[in-house]
């Protein structure tokens, strides 16, 4: 019996709310059924909202496990690049799946070894990319024309207060309308924050106890949004556009409660500095020295947090989960019947059984775990594998194979043959122009798309080169493994917290807690 699979995907959160991956899903069940065969419900893999410039996605890994492990004979997609917008990385994927003996067939491009197939693919490869970072740059390069114009279609969304009228709706241009119901409660917290000083924490129990739903029609608020609110210049009449940038993606220790292992995108947000904002004109909620007060006692409560911040950190503070609610697990004093703390001791609590965080109701009942218990048996743990180096040597063997058994080799052999040819190209297509046997109108267009796919190649090899690195410094702690082991025997005992919480997580991805034990 064949065994079938198909992927789709979809890259934008947009396409995914509107499930625009259904029409893809549709095509490949009846191009399956058209072919004769049968498709398992297990063998859909499916990334809604992942790009197809990242390689790590939690549908893609799902079926590289089961390709590797031979359960599937063919692989249904769309088209190439909703495998991947990027070459590279489609010929590394369909060489991986070749090796398990594993069919690819796209709807719309037949791959065989002729020459023209492989042409057609990498043409088709280049376009996607150039497609992709057209668009970016297009929308980017609009978005902060719209903005210095002061429109507010730059900013979309409105904050809580607000109601965005689009400019379908507007007449023609977008704008803010100030929402009256909304306004007073924005009004309240900065009043609160500026002249009252309260916390986040009083501002929020208020906001619950006067049953005022949230920005989302949350019952409970959190202390990030109202700190949001209190933060945006616009409620001064003031939104700012290019408060945030994307930049390389941030150390994770653990993902959150509702995301999965592989973030849907390779990158994290930075706050950009103030003097680089773009300031558009909204209507105004609160005066601007209301709000300058505001700011001033977000400071105050800052540095009073951080004198009560006393003692050590917490040893497995970010890496605990619970087993059953998948939600995390927080540090919390232990106090005695007077409500005294006692600082011997605390507990880890899941974040799960706080009712206040859920509408009243607790959405779990696991139970507290004395945290000096835990920390103590994690780090014998820890202590013990790194006393044995077998455990870790056969670790990164096992990585190693993973790295060999992709075509490196090949993949850079074909990537520098192609920046080769697209040299020569560049080289023969100037020497054209300079002898006029072609047009500047005809000369401009073909430089640039021949030079954004060399600088594509030439990004390409790093990757690959970076990789082909990995594999050696694996190869390298292998050989050095004894003499390691040798070294940290002896000085295991004496480490302070913050190395032992290094340590920790470098070995472990994270530490689950069910009722009665962890694992």
């Amino acid at each position: 019996m064949t065994i079938v699979a198909l992927y789709a995907r979809v890259s934008s959160d947009k396409q995914a709310k509107a499930d625009t991956i259904s029409s893809q899903i549709a095509a490949i069940e009846n191009r399956i059924r058209a072919d004769g065969y049968s498709l398992l419900n297990e063998f859909k893999f499916v990334d809604n909202g992942y790009s197809g410039s990242y390689l790590v996605r939690p549908g893609l890994e799902k079926l590289r496990d089961k390709v590797s492990a031979g359960e599937i004979d063919k692989i249904y997609i769309h088209s190439p690049d909703r495998l991947s917008r990027k070459y590279a990385y489609q010929m590394i994927l369909i060489e991986e799946f070749k090796k398990s003996n594993t069919d690819v067939i796209f709807l719309n491009c037949e791959i065989n070894n002729s020459p023209e197939s492989h042409l057609l693919l990498q043409v088709q490869g280049m376009i996607a990319e150039y497609e992709r970072t057209k668009i970016m740059e297009r929308n980017r390069r609009g978005k902060i024309y719209s903005a210095k114009r002061g429109s507010v279609s730059a900013l979309s969304n409105a904050p809580y207060g607000y109601i965005y009228i689009d400019k379908h709706k507007g007449g023609g241009q977008a704008f803010y309308e100030i929402n009256e119901k909304e306004s007073e409660v924005v009004r309240n917290i900065f009043y609160w924050t500026a002249h009252d000083r309260l916390s986040m924490g009083t501002i929020r129990r208020k906001l619950e106890n006067m049953n005022i739903p949230s920005a989302t029609g949350k019952s409970h608020w959190s202390r990030a949004a109202i700190a949001g609110i209190i933060r945006n210049p616009a409620y001064t009449g003031k939104a700012a556009f290019g408060k945030t940038k994307t930049g390389s993606l941030r150390p994770v220790i653990r993902p959150s409660k509702h995301s999965s292992e592989q973030p849907r995108k390779n990158t994290s947000v930075y706050r950009v500095d103030k003097e680089n904002w773009i300031s558009i004109s909204v209507p105004a909620i609160i005066d601007e020295d209301i709000f300058i007060l505001a700011q001033e006692q977000l400071e105050e409560n800052k540095k009073l947090n951080r004198t009560r911040q006393t003692g050590e950190i917490h040893l497995l503070q970010g890496m605990v989960v619970c087993q059953r609610c998948h939600y995390g697990y927080y540090w919390k004093c232990a106090r005695n019947k007077k409500k005294k703390k006692i600082d011997r001791y605390g507990y880890y609590r899941c974040t799960g059984s706080d009712a206040y965080r859920f509408g009243g109701s607790r959405i779990c009942d696991n139970k507290y775990i004395r945290s000096d218990a835990l920390e103590t048996a994690v780090w014998e743990e820890i202590k013990f594998l790194l006393k044995e180096p077998k455990r870790i040597a056969e670790e990164h063997r096992r990585r190693m194979l993973e790295l060999d058994k992709s075509s490196l080799d090949h993949t850079r052999e074909s990537l520098e043959q192609e920046e080769k040819k697209l040299k020569r190209g560049i080289s023969r297509l100037i020497d054209s122009y300079s002898q006029e046997y072609i047009t500047r109108q005809e000369f401009e267009p073909r430089i640039k798309a021949m030079k954004h796919h060399l600088k594509r190649v030439e990004e390409n090899k790093l990757t690959i080169l970076k990789q082909k690195d990995l594999r050696n410094e694996l190869k390298l702690i292998i050989t050095n493994l004894e003499h390691f082991t040798n070294l940290i025997k002896s000085n295991l005992e004496n480490v302070d917290l913050l190395t032992k919480r290094a340590i920790i997580r470098a070995l472990v991805k994270r530490i689950e807690i069910t009722i009665g034990h962890s694992s």
